[in-house]
């Protein structure tokens, strides 16, 4: 290692290979800078600086180290692909980081996995090897700047510092005046990641094309039978969601492009599920569908004919898992019933399936579930659904207790699993220590999270600007303190 690798490690030289000695702080910084330096010269355009700099990232130790970090460290970490073989220990780690490189790299079949939709089919999805995946996460921090400043600005998914409440705080924005738009196109396309066209991908994707070209290529093995791929970006890859988010990109020029004022064409995307708004029926289907067939036809995509479909606010639409429609003139913007059904159906089968279970561990797993969906829908006009989601957890729960001591009274159950807090009766609730103090582990209601409108952020930002760092610094400081 060299005398850099000293300075980065913080530690003598003999102790560098000590992974718990890193000074991830001091490699974060470095890497964001050339991010910033990537992100620089492509808004100039100036593209054989971008090639130079995606190079240097991608040679850098300092991005090594942080690729195995990712990759050791997210939710798939002890996921294995083809080769069975996962990184727990330091010294597997840093021998990781010396074997990442460009030189001699061939990247190993895909391990295919299926994992069940909501409409009950199964999606495919491709697991690359612990190598694979690091050599993935590698060059996406040299090409995500670029996919980031290149990007539509009202595409909001798979990147940096933006979420699904920015898309649907969009869908108000285009919306919400009685003088905005009345008609909206949900568009849904087929199979997006298993279409994409290679050949468009390499051609256009601002990155090293033979890297590329080795993922897209490297095939899948299923119940140990090898079989090519000719097309499409596997679901599971790290990088697989920048690519696709790539093909993409530029769908809201096309719409927009000879657009008038009135025509009220508004687009909003997040990943594949977008929409387009516009002044009439006849103009969605007549005017800005072709342009989007076209547009998907040219990257080896189609448009699902079943779930695409024009509708008018008044009626009302799903996206995200938000209900976006008009009441005599006003937008609202509610949880999708299909949402609130999915997520009381799998309380119900937590509840059911902790029958014997003590009451602790159980309102232990229902507060991470109910804090994580009522989090999700804090920022629309979900007071009333908060209300029935603790409603129908109530008795839910009041079926496990009863279920749990059939032969006690009523008022014994209720003493023993309920109690009063802050004014409200049959609150859930269990007995515990902490400390070696005996505290009321209390079960979280919905129906107490405040409404919050969320703050959408600037369209014609990007994380990796230089020149937008002082907005999102200021933007976090917002939320955090919130």
């Amino acid at each position: 290692m060299t005398t850099e690798t000293k300075s980065l490690i913080g530690a003598s030289l003999a102790r560098a290979r000590n992974w718990s000695v890193i000074n991830w702080r001091t490699v974060q910084a470095h890497v964001q800078r050339l991010q910033w330096r990537i992100a620089k010269a492509i808004k100039i355009g100036r593209y054989h600086r971008v090639k130079a700099l995606q190079w240097l990232l991608t040679h850098s130790f300092y991005a090594k180290l942080l690729a195995v970090k990712r990759v050791t460290q997210n939710r798939g970490k002890n996921t294995p692909g083809v080769d069975r073989i996962i990184w727990k220990t330091p010294t597997q780690k840093m021998k990781a980081v010396e074997a990442l490189r460009r030189g001699g790299y061939n990247p190993q079949p895909l391990r295919r996995i299926y994992i069940p939709k909501k409409n009950g089919k199964l999606r495919p999805l491709g697991i690359p090897t612990m190598a694979d995946r690091s050599q993935q996460a590698l060059h996406l921090m040299a090409l995500e700047p670029v996919a980031d400043i290149l990007a539509d600005k009202n595409s909001y998914g798979f990147r940096p510092k933006r979420s699904a409440h920015d898309a649907i705080e969009q869908c108000f924005k285009a919306l919400a005046k009685r003088c905005q738009a009345q008609w909206i196109l949900e568009g849904d396309i087929k199979s997006c990641f298993d279409k994409i066209s290679h050949e468009w991908l390499i051609k256009n994707a601002r990155m090293d094309k033979e890297i590329l070209e080795k993922w897209l290529k490297a095939g899948y093995l299923e119940n140990n039978v090898f079989h090519q791929t000719e097309e499409g970006t596997p679901q599971g890859g790290i990088i697989s969601p920048t690519l696709a988010n790539i093909v993409l990109d530029g769908l809201e020029t096309a719409v927009k492009t000879g657009a008038r004022r009135g025509d009220k064409i508004n687009f909003v995307r997040y990943a594949d599920d977008w929409i387009v708004t516009a002044a009439s029926r006849e103009m969605l289907e007549g005017k800005v569908k072709p342009i989007i067939v076209a547009f998907l036809e040219k990257r080896g995509l189609e448009l699902s004919e079943e779930k695409t479909k024009v509708t008018h606010i008044d009626e009302g639409f799903d996206f995200l898992g938000f209900n976006i429609r008009k009441y005599e003139g006003k937008l609202l913007t509610k949880p999708a019933k299909k949402g609130v059904k999915t997520f009381l159906r799998s309380i119900r089968e937590t509840i059911k399936a902790l029958r014997s279970a003590e009451a602790e561990k159980l309102i232990y797993i229902l507060n991470e579930r109910i804090r994580g969906w009522v989090n999700y829908y804090r920022h629309c006009v979900a007071k009333k659904t908060f209300g029935y989601i603790d409603s129908e957890i109530f008795k839910a729960l009041w079926r496990w207790a009863k279920r749990r001591h059939s032969k006690k009274s009523t008022s014994w159950i209720k003493k023993k699993y309920f109690t009063r807090s802050n004014l409200r009766n049959w609150c859930f609730y269990s007995r515990t220590k902490v400390r070696g103090q005996q505290v009321c582990l209390m079960l979280t209601k919905a129906g107490l999270t405040a409404i919050k409108r969320h703050v959408k952020v600037k369209a014609e930002t990007s994380f990796y600007d230089p020149d937008d760092q002082d907005y999102f610094r200021k933007r976090e400081m917002r939320r955090t303190r919130n």
